[in-house]
């Protein structure tokens, strides 16, 4: 018999959206990427997603490296399902199913120096704060003087994040980056 299994810890931190909250572990979940699952069809590459999205409530999942962002329908109460989400959680880590069934591949493609900054920047200063309130902003595309940026997780749905994105992120890069003319959300 296996005394010695680890217990996981997993504390909960509010983010700006009040419809999602953020569960923190003190394990490593994906090393060096992150999953958003908009809906329980997308789930489905997930074990852990799909647990999630059992739980009657649950509009979105998405998983950082420690950390896992679950959105609810703002007609549900976090005191009825919240510790359905820790049960799920903990389920899915002591099952020890992979978290991603299949990894995905990002197109191999020539960028520009714009780009490439952008890119740096964003890793570097934008998406570490992001991942502090649950989400995530992750580079789409750039074409004449436009950044298209995908928000994910809190991000996705939060009140603040077209203010966010444009009195933070958008003033940030164009400080950076002259070319820039303005950034939106897709």
């Amino acid at each position: 018999m296996d005394t010695e299994k680890k217990q996981i810890k997993i504390h909960t931190e509010g983010t700006p959206n009040p419809n999602a909250l953020k569960f923190v572990l003190d394990t490593v979940l994906l090393e060096n990427k992150t999953a958003n699952f908009p809906n329980k069809e997308k789930g489905k590459n997930s074990p852990l997603a799909s647990r999630l999205f059992n739980i009657d409530g649950v509009t979105e999942v998405f998983i950082g490296k420690d950390f896992i962002t679950v959105s609810k329908k703002p007609e549900i109460n976090w005191e009825s399902i919240y510790e359905d989400i820790l049960c799920a959680i903990d389920e899915h880590l002591v099952s020890k199913e992979p978290i991603l069934l299949q990894s995905e591949t990002v197109e191999d493609k020539n960028i520009s120096e714009v780009e490439k900054k952008i890119i740096e920047i964003l890793d570097s200063k934008i998406r570490p704060a992001v991942a502090s309130d649950g989400g995530d902003i992750i580079f789409d595309s750039y074409e004449d003087g436009i950044l298209r940026l995908r928000l994910q997780g809190s991000c996705s749905h939060c009140p603040s994040s077209i203010m966010t994105l444009k009195a933070g992120i958008e003033s940030m890069l164009k400080r950076e980056i002259s070319e820039l003319k303005e950034v939106i959300s897709v």
